[in-house]
C-alpha cells in the first residue's frame, strides 16, 4: 500500500472503516473495542486474544483483521476508548482544576479498567482522544505559575506523568495481589506482627517504628489527591534555584 509511511499501512485512526456487509453480525471498530474492553476487564490483557474476541462477537477471527491488522492496533483502540471517558473531564475554567479533573478521571478509569494501567508509560498513545487529553493537560500546565517556557512545560509534564503512572500501577497491583492471594489484612498483620515487633524493638528502625505505631491507615483516594496537590505545587509554583 502506498502511504505517507512508505509501504506501511496507515495508522488505524486514518484508515476508513470497512464497508458494511450484509451479515447477521455487523461490526465496527467501536463495537470491537467495546467488546475487547469487556473481556479485558474480566480476564486481563493476558486473557484477551483475537480468537476469544471473535468468539465473543460471533464472527470468524479473520473478519476482525479487516478492522485491525494486529493486536497492537486492537490495544490502541481500547486505550483510546478509555481516553474518551477521561477527555470528558478536560473542560474547566482554571488550569489547576483542569489538571485535577483529568488526573482523577484517569485514576477512576484505571480502577474501572485495571489493564489500562499496564499500558501507561509504554508505547505513545496517539489516538484522537489520547491526544485531546494530552493537549488539555499540556495547555493547562502551560498556564501555571512557574512554567515559563517549553523546557519548564516538558519537565512539568514528565513529573506529573511519572506520578500518575507510579501511583496507579501501585494501587492496581495492590488490588490484584489482594484478590489473587485472598489476603486478609487483619490475618496478615496478626501473622507478621510478632516478627515486626521484635525487629522494631531492636531500636535500629526508629522512623519505621513511628510509621507503624503512630501512622494512620490512609484512604487511597485522599492520599492520591494529597500527593497530586504536592506534585502540582512543586512543579509549578516553586522558583528555580
Amino acid at each position: 500500500m502506498d502511504t505517507p509511511y512508505g509501504n506501511a499501512p496507515l495508522p488505524v485512526w486514518e484508515r476508513p472503516e470497512p464497508q458494511p456487509r450484509a451479515t447477521p453480525v455487523p461490526l465496527s471498530r467501536a463495537k470491537i473495542a467495546a467488546t475487547a474492553i469487556r473481556l479485558a476487564d474480566v480476564h486481563g490483557l493476558d486473557g484477551l486474544s483475537v480468537r476469544k474476541l471473535a468468539k465473543e462477537l460471533g464472527v470468524g477471527p479473520m473478519r476482525l483483521y479487516d478492522y485491525v491488522i494486529n493486536r497492537s492496533e486492537l490495544l490502541d483502540l481500547m486505550v483510546d476508548a478509555v481516553y474518551a471517558q477521561i477527555a470528558e473531564a478536560s473542560h474547566r475554567s482554571e488550569w489547576r482544576a483542569t489538571v485535577l479533573a483529568i488526573v482523577h478521571r484517569t485514576r477512576d478509569a484505571a480502577l474501572d479498567h485495571e489493564w489500562f494501567s499496564d499500558l501507561l508509560g509504554g508505547r505513545p498513545h496517539l489516538g484522537p482522544h489520547a491526544l485531546a487529553v494530552g493537549e488539555s493537560t499540556a495547555a493547562a500546565l502551560s498556564q501555571a505559575p512557574g512554567v515559563r517556557g517549553i523546557d519548564d512545560l516538558q519537565r512539568a509534564l514528565g513529573a506529573l506523568n511519572a506520578f500518575i503512572i507510579g501511583a496507579l500501577r501501585r494501587e492496581v497491583t495492590e488490588r490484584r495481589t489482594a484478590r489473587s492471594t485472598d489476603t486478609d489484612v487483619t490475618a496478615w498483620q496478626t501473622a507478621l506482627g510478632p516478627y515486626l515487633t521484635r525487629m522494631l524493638e531492636t531500636g535500629r528502625y526508629p522512623t519505621v517504628a513511628r510509621l507503624v505505631i503512630d501512622g494512620a491507615h490512609l484512604n487511597a483516594e485522599e492520599t492520591f489527591h494529597h500527593n497530586l496537590i504536592t506534585i502540582l505545587d512543586g512543579i509549578t509554583s516553586h522558583p528555580h534555584p
